[in-house]
């Protein structure tokens, strides 16, 4: 069985993270993901746009679903305009911070994440990858 993948644009705005989580959680659905890999991608793709529209001066982001043929990993993508890489939140967010936990929770729920220059937008790409439960 040949791989899915959906790819999708939106402009980077802080009301663009509703659009992407209900197109992501419409496209899991589709394919019929179980509810708990879902919710998890809904989630990650949140923080993932979250962080780009807030730090990176990104005019647009392009978020991109890939399953497996297999259907057993899914991976998510969020490719911005900013070349300046990402990695492991070095400060850990206080009780009374409002900010700051995005990318810890990406580490905490994806099973592997990282950066890497895009090869699809002039900047870089967030990636997380979720096994996908049955």
């Amino acid at each position: 069985m040949p791989r899915r993948e959906y790819w999708f644009g939106l402009p980077a705005l802080c009301t663009s993270a509703r659009s992407a989580r209900d197109t992501v959680r419409d496209r899991l659905r589709a394919w019929e993901l179980p509810g708990d890999t879902c919710c998890d991608a809904v989630l990650l793709v949140s923080e993932l746009i979250t962080n780009a529209v807030l730090h990176t001066g990104s005019g647009r982001v392009l978020c991109g679903l890939t399953l497996t043929g297999d259907e057993r990993r899914l991976r998510i993508e969020l490719h911005d305009e900013c070349s300046a890489p990402v990695g492991p939140p070095e400060h850990r967010a206080g009780p009374g911070e409002e900010n700051g936990r995005g990318l810890l929770l990406v580490q905490q729920i994806a099973d592997s994440w990282g950066c890497a220059r895009s090869t699809r937008a002039e900047g870089k790409v967030v990636w997380a990858e979720l096994t996908a439960a049955c």
